[in-house]
């Protein structure tokens, strides 16, 4: 084994840092400097939460198989009814109900 890390890796990773930092440092210098947040602005921060759920499930949902799939269904609709933690442990179940059945 020659070294540890390789140089390119490393690189890579203090890039990916960076670049981390900066467009977080970014966000909040660029909301600073405003007097006022534009209503567009503001509609496009509101989006950010579900944009970002969307892109974690979605791929699960149509590529995790018929037990995800209908696991996913069972705890949207359990979701709208009762809070976050009981939503995640009737989930649980489903999924691993549907996994012993399924196989």
């Amino acid at each position: 084994m020659d070294a540890m890390f390789h140089t390119q890796t490393l690189l890579i990773i203090a890039a990916g840092a960076i670049a981390t930092y900066l467009t977080r440092i970014g966000g909040y210098v660029f909301i600073t400097r405003m007097k006022r947040i534009p209503p567009r602005a503001e509609a496009a921060l509101n989006a950010v939460p579900a944009a970002v759920l969307t892109t974690l499930v979605a791929p699960a949902a149509v590529t995790g198989g018929l037990d995800v799939t209908l696991t996913m269904a069972v705890a949207f609709l359990v979701g709208l009814r009762i809070s976050l933690l009981p939503m995640l442990g009737v989930g649980w179940v489903v999924v691993m109900i549907l996994r012993h059945v399924i196989g």
